[in-house]
C-alpha cells in the first residue's frame, strides 16, 4: 500500500497540509502545497544531486525542479527528499523533444567530476549499468542470456568522454505551455551522453509506441550503434535482475525485439 510521508517529515521540510498522491513516480511521489515529496532511495545520491540541481544555472532550453531543504540545512530527511513543484505534464510521445532537452541538460552539467557514491550503489539499475559497459558479466536467467546474446557479440569497444547524464528520460521530462521542457527524477549514471540518448531510443522503441525513424534521426550522435546495443543490454538486465525468469513473458520479449533489430542495424 502506499504510504504518504508521516507528519515529522512534513514538519522537517516546514510544510503542512495534507499530502496528495501524484500521478507516476512509481506510486511514491507527493505533493504537499507547491512542494514534491518522495522517498530518497539512496540517500548519498540524493544528497548529490541536490547540491547539483540547487546550484545549476537557470537554462532557457529547460528547467529543473530545485530541492527543498529541511531543518538544519540537510538535503534529505527520515529517508525523504523535497523539491519544488514544477507546472507541466509527461508525454511520451513527445520523443524527440525529450532528446532534445536531454542534450542540453547533459550539455549544463558536462564538467561536473565523478561522484564517488556511484562505486557503492548496488540494485537492478546500476547492474545493468555494468553488464552493458563490461565491467560485469552478462549473467542471468536462461532465457534472459539467449535474447542478450547478439548483443553482446555486437558489441564492440568504443572511446568517448562519460559524464554524469540522465539515464532515465523519457518519462522524466514534463512539458507545459510557453516553458522550457522540465526535466526530474534524475538517476545518475556516468556514461557518454550519447548512451543517455540511446536509453530514451530504447524506450521509446520498446514501450512508447516509436517507430525506427526515431532512431534514424538520431544517428549523428557518437557511437550511435554502440550506445543503441549498450542501452538495450543495460534495459535487458535491469528487467532480469527485478524479476528473474517471470520477467520473459511472451510480450515483453515481442517489445524488446524490433529494438534489437534496429540496434542491430546500425552495428
Amino acid at each position: 500500500m502506499t504510504t504518504p510521508p508521516p507528519d515529522p517529515v512534513l514538519d522537517a521540510f516546514h510544510l503542512t497540509g495534507v499530502p496528495v498522491l501524484l500521478p507516476g513516480g512509481q506510486g511514491e511521489t507527493w505533493r504537499v502545497g507547491d512542494v514534491v515529496l518522495k522517498p530518497a532511495g539512496f540517500a548519498a545520491e540524493a544528497e548529490w544531486r541536490a547540491g547539483v540541481l540547487s546550484a545549476l544555472p537557470a537554462s532557457p532550453a529547460f528547467r529543473v525542479a530545485r530541492p527543498v531543504r529541511a531543518r538544519g540545512g540537510q538535503w534529505t530527511s527520515q529517508g525523504w527528499e523535497a523539491s519544488e513543484l514544477l507546472d507541466g505534464q509527461t508525454d511520451v510521445s513527445r520523443q524527440d523533444e525529450v532528446l532534445t532537452a536531454g542534450v542540453a541538460f547533459h550539455e549544463a552539467v558536462a564538467d561536473l567530476p565523478r561522484p564517488d557514491f556511484l562505486d557503492r550503489r548496488d540494485d537492478p539499475w546500476a547492474t545493468g549499468d555494468r553488464v552493458a559497459w563490461e565491467e560485469q558479466p552478462a549473467d542471468g536467467s536462461p532465457t534472459y542470456r539467449e535474447v542478450v546474446r547478439k548483443l553482446v557479440e555486437a558489441r564492440r569497444p568504443v572511446e568517448l568522454r562519460s559524464q554524469v547524464v540522465h539515464g532515465d528520460l523519457p518519462g522524466n521530462v514534463m512539458f507545459a505551455d510557453g516553458l522550457p521542457p522540465a526535466i526530474i527524477d534524475w538517476p545518475v549514471y556516468w556514461r557518454p551522453p550519447s548512451w543517455a540518448s540511446a536509453v530514451a531510443v530504447a524506450d521509446a522503441l520498446c514501450w512508447y509506441g516509436a517507430t525506427p525513424d526515431l532512431a534514424a534521426r538520431w544517428a549523428h550522435l557518437p557511437e550511435w550503434g554502440q550506445m543503441l546495443v549498450r542501452a538495450l543490454i543495460y534495459r535487458l538486465t535491469t528487467d532480469d535482475a527485478v524479476g528473474g525468469p517471470e520477467t520473459w513473458t511472451t510480450i515483453r520479449l515481442e517489445s524488446y525485439r524490433p529494438a534489437i533489430e534496429v540496434a542491430l542495424s546500425f552495428t
